[in-house]
């Protein structure tokens, strides 16, 4: 079984948050949204974690008794400890003989020695864990996860990925918004949401087959409106240009040239089109 949004439009007074959006999300896969920041990713969350925000669309999701989500602050109870925590989740979700899956959720992230720790004066890292393991101590078949491994230390990010492929793996569908494009790089399909608008969809090997032109590393650009650093050099895409002489194109460069092209085409719109 799958769920699916069709054409899910949403507005904020003036402003187009999402504008027909189309998804698929089918158990047992990562579902990675990217973007930059007001892309709508967050809104696009929120709406699958089933907050009636007055959207428009088909939306087909779980029951939300069948939904675990972790926004993209928050999560956890600050002044309840660890144990106290999951046992808020358990009762509210009326789940019996829980607290083995609850040990083994903490253990898989390294919080099992935390069960009295107050979570308010843990570090974010581990507050995001604690969140990650509250969301999935019901055993929901959709999992929302908004940015939950950003900014977070290196170790840290390795275990909340441990909590999120081991969800995957016993059939969850997982649906995480990332700024770590080497993260999404991980899912099955990768939604690219530009300004509410959906840019790309697909798998990230598709995504990136699909760039048109060619990206050239220069040590000093050309044209700086399309180009970008990497490192100490630079990549910059020309639109017309052959396969030959570019480099290896990532995720991360198709991104950028996506939401490039778009807005290039939005200054033509404009152009030709005065106010």
């Amino acid at each position: 079984m799958s769920w699916t949004v069709k054409n899910l439009s949403l507005r904020f007074g003036d402003v187009n948050a999402l504008t027909n959006v189309n998804m698929t999300i089918t158990p047992g896969n990562i579902h990675a949204v990217i973007g930059g920041d007001g892309a709508g990713k967050s809104t696009l969350l929120k709406v699958l974690a089933g907050l009636d925000l007055h959207q428009t669309g088909q939306i087909h999701l779980p029951t939300p008794e069948n939904i675990g989500f972790v926004p993209a602050s928050g999560g956890i109870f600050g002044d309840l400890s660890v144990e106290e925590n999951m046992e808020f989740v358990a009762q509210a979700y009326r789940l019996k003989n829980w607290k083995p899956r609850a040990k083994m959720l903490l253990k898989h992230c390294a919080l099992d020695s935390f069960g009295d720790r107050i979570s308010g004066q843990m570090s974010g890292g581990e507050r995001r864990k604690l969140a990650g393991s509250m969301a999935l101590l019901p055993k929901p078949g959709l999992v929302i996860l908004d940015e939950v491994t950003t900014g977070v230390d290196p170790v840290s990010r390795m275990e909340l990925w441990r909590l999120i492929t081991r969800a995957a793996s016993d059939g969850a569908a997982v649906v995480a918004a990332m700024t770590y494009l080497d993260e999404a790089e991980r899912s099955a399909t990768i939604l690219l949401l530009h300004n509410g608008h959906v840019l790309a969809s697909g798998r990230p090997q598709d995504i990136v087959a699909a760039i048109q032109g060619s990206i050239i590393t220069q040590d000093t650009p050309t044209n700086r409106s399309l180009a970008w650093r990497r490192g100490r050099q630079w990549q910059q895409w020309d639109p017309n240009g052959t396969p030959d002489n570019t480099t290896s194109i990532t995720l991360e460069d198709a991104a950028i040239v996506l939401e490039l092209a778009q807005e290039r085409a939005e200054e033509r719109t404009q152009e030709g089109n005065p106010a």
